[in-house]
């Protein structure tokens, strides 16, 4: 069991400055097509097996947004994708995920049939909003979709968010309405019986109040029953309606959730990524939607007692139409962080990534 302190999570503070390591990464594309908009790898997920690595994405047709939204045609199809690399993240496919039907629709889900082992090495899991699918050959079919409950609520709005603890065991990270049927309250869930049913293990935080939410968890274990959860947030701070990133613990793991100060990140709403490293330090990534608009990270050496200066992995962004990063690490030690991006020479939206080095973080 790894040791924790507790109560320095509460109260450590946390140094902010930002600081962007010189020759430490580059950046790729993707999936970039004229006319297209590509969306929110955090809404799908990614999955990884050395240097193959598998991300899920949304692929629609690009349309300024006359109310200054995102820049997507609604009227047109926008369609589930999925993007492999098989050399970490320097070169990538495009693929068409099994479960994915032409116009963009899934398929009525079915009641999950259960059994699943999860400790099966080329196993996928990702769940889409009230529904999930599993894969057993690295993204390549996918078995689905199956039935998730709503825990009393409304509705589920799941993203892609799970620890695996045992051949038929594992925890998920999820989020439900309201009870005004608004989003969103964010919670962990469990099976013991490969996916048949599910059981709400708790609530993370309070139901968030009306016109606010927490959504997009992310979450990693620090110990047997130690668990740091991020959520992306919403509310009014200040007398102003702000978007942020915060972090819960949970010690009984999952049951009950409490509040930390640190590291309260001020991104103008993007989801969070954690990952733990392979020298067991955390990395947390996610885009920042303020000017300079781009990605950064953080790294933790102390489970998340105190937080490295932020890394700014780029700042090039036209926009705040991006973000929504989903994070790997290769085996030779370098990170692949993947996300969506508007970038200053064109008017559409893309998937990119950018491989760094965590071991250039600055810690305080």
């Amino acid at each position: 069991m790894r040791g924790f302190c507790f109560f320095a999570v509460l109260c450590f503070p946390l140094l902010c400055s930002a600081q962007t390591p010189e020759n430490a990464w580059e950046n790729v594309v993707v999936a970039k097509e004229a006319t297209r908009f590509g969306g929110w790898p955090a809404n799908h997920g990614i999955w990884s097996w050395g240097d193959e690595i598998v991300v899920g994405f949304q692929w629609g047709y690009y349309k300024e947004s006359p109310t200054g939204g995102h820049d997507i045609d609604g009227e047109r199809p926008s369609v589930e994708r999925q993007a492999r690399s098989l050399d970490g993240g320097k070169t990538w496919t495009i693929e068409d995920p099994s479960a994915s039907a032409p116009d963009g629709k899934e398929a009525a889900p079915s009641d999950p049939p259960g059994g699943i082992d999860f400790t099966h090495p080329d196993f996928a899991l990702k769940f889409r909003m009230s529904t999930y699918y599993y894969s057993l050959d690295r993204c390549k079919t996918w078995q689905g979709p199956y039935v998730m409950p709503t825990f009393g609520q409304p509705e589920l709005l799941a993203r892609t968010d799970y620890m695996v603890e045992g051949k038929h065991q594992l925890l998920a990270f999820l989020a439900a309405a309201k009870d005004d049927g608004a989003e969103g309250w964010p919670l962990c869930a469990r099976t013991t019986d490969g996916g048949k049913t599910w059981e709400r293990v708790g609530w993370i935080g309070a139901q968030p109040g009306r016109g606010d939410y927490a959504i997009m968890p992310s979450a990693l274990r620090l110990s047997d029953n130690g668990i740091l959860c991020m959520i992306r947030r919403r509310g009014t701070l200040d007398d102003q309606k702000q978007w942020w990133i915060e972090p819960y613990l949970s010690y009984d793991n999952g049951v009950h959730w409490y509040l930390l100060k640190r590291p309260f990140i001020n991104n103008a709403g993007n989801p969070p990524h954690m990952i733990r490293l392979k020298d067991g330090r955390i990395a947390l990534t996610y885009g920042h939607r303020l000017p300079p608009y781009g990605i950064r990270a953080r790294i933790s050496a102390d489970e998340g007692v105190t937080w490295s200066q932020e890394i700014i992995l780029r700042d090039d962004g036209a926009s705040w139409d991006l973000g929504y990063p989903r994070m790997i690490q290769r085996p030779d030690g370098k990170c692949v962080t993947v996300y969506y991006f508007h970038g200053r020479e064109q008017e559409e939206r893309y998937i990119a990534a950018t491989i760094w080095d965590p071991s250039l973080a600055e810690l305080e």
